[in-house]
């Protein structure tokens, strides 16, 4: 069954390598393979974030952490404002993030961690979970919950996405945070103007 699987795996892989190169795309792993987001200059002063934090591979996640916070602070966020709750491991991320989103303590939350493949389906399961899990308490407390959350093949990998700002899947993850504060306040109080000028007057 172990090999049937392994080689599962190398035939997607293989083909994913033949799109890409059909795209004219580099492979997986190539440093020249970057994203692009144009971000508009945000104020986060005032708001309060909550950091979830994995334990495992604690020497990157830490580095995320630190991006984050730094990202945060960037924006205008106080001190006072960031609290970092820890959990165990990525699996254990939307658990965390629920209770944080759920406390009405904080404006958004933001779930770190790192899965790396392993010669197991472990990853899989892991990775899978931890998206779906964190995409959830997002949904069900309606609060941004963002998921800076690395998958990687590699520990180099792995480095590679916990550098210096937007090298870094922390800082990402924290400035996108900022964005959807604004979004989701921007989205709501346009839902209350259209109530109050197209609803409320034929109500009353």
């Amino acid at each position: 069954m172990p090999r049937l699987q392994s080689f599962v795996f190398a035939c997607h892989k293989r083909r994913l390598f033949f799109i890409l190169e059909i795209a004219g795309l580099p492979p997986p792993g190539d440093r020249t393979l970057k994203t692009e987001l144009n971000r508009e200059e945000l104020s986060a002063t005032g708001l309060r974030f909550a950091i979830v934090v994995s334990r495992w591979n604690k020497s990157v996640t830490s580095k995320l952490a630190d991006g984050a916070v730094e990202a945060l602070s960037g924006a205008g966020v106080s001190d006072d404002s960031i609290e970092i709750f820890h959990v165990p491991g990525a699996f254990e991320l939307p658990l965390g993030c629920v209770k944080a989103a759920g406390s009405g303590n904080y404006d958004a939350v933001i779930a770190l961690g790192v899965v790396i493949r392993g010669d197991t389906p472990h990853f899989d399961y892991v990775a899978g979970q931890a998206a779906a899990g964190i995409m959830q308490a997002s949904i069900q407390t309606g609060m941004p919950v963002m998921f800076g959350v690395i998958t990687a093949d590699t520990m180099e990998q792995a480095l590679e996405r916990s550098g210096e700002k937007a090298d870094n899947k922390g800082y990402e993850a924290a400035l996108s945070a900022v964005e959807m504060v604004h979004t989701v306040r921007d989205i709501d109080k346009r839902s209350r103007r259209f109530f109050e000028q197209h609803i409320l007057p034929h109500v009353a």
